[in-house]
């Protein structure tokens, strides 16, 4: 594969794999200094704020293709005018949101909400503070996005893995410092802030050509033409990943919600760190696009998709299997028996979604938005339905399930209907290079390790031994019967001038 393109994934898969392993690693700390219902208001807070950024128009999507765009081709003052113009657009929207958050705030808590009398006085002052936090966290994601746009996630990845480990370390901070909700909300809202001037200084060094430049027609035109589609992904993918939390907490309780949110915050963080490594494909396949080269996308695209299959089904195997384990080691036990299906059937969710997000990728980098908007809002509101149905029915569980379904049934649509029409690749070369080189393979290991995992019921060591052979045989199968012969002919190339290197610094002179 292009070595480049490699080293991007991996960046932006490194800046965001830190910060993730310390966010699960300080849950149970933050659950616990909190309290399982406040956790449940700290996560129907989140859940607000996620939802008012629907009115998000997604300028970020288009912003990122053009600005590769015009990098690929040297255009500093069509940069400008993008830039510019990305961070008109956001301010605009974070004022918006913020007026609305802060002045709907006693409703949302009072009226459609569960949430217990003694805690309402905070859960209205801290959501009232998220506000402020969702006006500065708007401009934080658009200049988060522009450094990735010029193809540059060494930077990005290192400026995330700084802030994502520092929020979580200073939250547990500030919970053993005896602080409650609002402290919390407190620290995550400066730390945005002081994020947001260290992106504008990366990004004038990146960019020492940019200056303020009035967006022109045709750059305004192009921006939101791309949007309005790019837009319905962003708003159905928005709404429902938030609201399923609103639909628990109305129909099902802040205790309820705290053991789902756990539980599928954590099969989302692990399964959705693999969308790293596919996200540089965007400004890539826009560069390739506007180039011409179709041939190598394709190839590229291909590759990718093999790797990234199999990788994600890796993790879907160690998470689905150990998931009563993963709960009751990282957390306790009451989580682990009110979590455990939510968090196996949210894994495998995660993992079918996964397979749209290449293609999705791909397909808005070579300027069809349409369509992954339109299936994405198809997904929300089908999806919508089963979950509420889900929930009313079956609580918690009831919403993993309904998830699962509108999964298999959206994202497998979204898949057949791409490819070949605005991805530049047969339906039938993906499911044959890309789909079954991990299908048996990774389900025999699967299989094995659930057997064993129902015959060896043991303690924490049986526990690592059991992790470390499936990890080992996963490992095994990829090495033999995934990567390809060139790829691994490069990587033992590397190897050995690492360690021909490494021996020669050693050597004594």
């Amino acid at each position: 594969m292009n070595l480049s393109l490699i080293r991007n994934a991996f960046a932006n898969l490194l800046g965001g794999v830190i910060p993730a392993l310390v966010a699960l690693a300080t849950v149970p700390m933050v659950v616990k200094g909190l309290g399982d219902a406040s956790y449940g208001v700290y996560s129907l807070v989140t859940a607000i704020v996620g939802y008012f950024a629907v009115i998000d128009i997604n300028v970020t999507a288009g912003s990122v293709k053009y600005i590769a765009e015009y990098n690929a081709n040297r255009n500093h003052e069509r940069i400008s005018e993008t830039v510019f113009f990305g961070l008109s657009v956001y301010g605009a929207i974070g004022v918006l949101g913020a007026l609305g958050l802060f002045f709907g705030a006693h409703f949302f808590v009072t009226h459609v909400f569960s949430v217990p009398h003694r805690l309402e006085a905070e859960a209205i002052a801290t959501l009232r503070l998220a506000a402020l936090g969702f006006f500065i966290g708007q401009v934080e994601n658009y200049l988060a996005s522009v450094p990735g746009a010029l193809l540059r996630y060494d930077i990005a990845g290192r400026i995330e893995m700084l802030f994502g480990t520092c929020v979580p370390l200073l939250t547990v901070g500030v919970l053993m410092l005896g602080y409650g909700l609002f402290e919390v909300i407190l620290v995550r809202v400066i730390c945005s802030a002081v994020n947001c001037l260290v992106l504008w200084r990366t990004i004038r060094r990146l960019l020492p050509e940019l200056s303020w430049r009035t967006p022109g027609a045709s750059i305004r035109r192009e921006l939101l033409g791309f949007s309005a589609y790019s837009f319905l992904s962003r708003f159905s993918t928005m709404s429902y990943a938030y609201a399923d939390k609103l639909i628990i907490g109305s129909l099902v309780g802040v205790t309820g919600l705290a053991y789902f949110s756990v539980a599928a915050a954590l099969a989302n963080r692990i399964l959705s760190l693999t969308y790293r490594l596919s996200s540089v494909f965007f400004p890539a396949a826009s560069a390739l696009a506007a180039r011409g080269e179709l041939e190598r996308l394709g190839r590229l695209y291909l590759k990718a998709s093999r790797y990234v299959v199999f990788i994600n089904a890796s993790v879907l195997v160690l998470v689905a299997v150990f998931s009563y384990q993963i709960l009751y080691y990282w957390m306790n036990p009451t989580f682990a028996r009110a979590g455990q299906v939510v968090l196996s059937v949210m894994a495998l969710t995660q993992f079918i979604d996964s397979l749209t997000n290449l293609p999705s990728l791909v397909n808005d980098g070579m300027g069809h938005p349409r369509f992954s908007g339109l299936f994405a809002l198809a997904r929300a509101l089908v999806g919508l339905v089963i979950v509420y149905l889900g929930v009313a029915g079956w609580g918690i569980e009831g919403a993993a399930w309904g998830h699962l379904l509108a999964s298999i049934l959206l994202s497998g649509a979204f898949v057949i209907v791409v490819h070949g029409r605005t991805v530049p690749t047969r339906l039938a070369d993906l499911a044959r290079k890309a789909y079954l080189p991990s299908v048996f393979g990774v389900g025999a290991v699967a299989f094995a390790a659930n057997a064993g995992n129902r015959l060896f019921d043991g303690g924490p060591l049986t526990l690592v031994l059991l992790v470390l052979v499936t990890m080992a045989l996963l490992f095994g199968y990829g090495a033999l019967f995934v990567i390809e012969k060139d790829d691994k002919e490069m990587a033992l190339a590397r190897i050995k001038s690492a360690m021909r290197a490494l021996l020669s610094a050693w050597r004594p002179v």
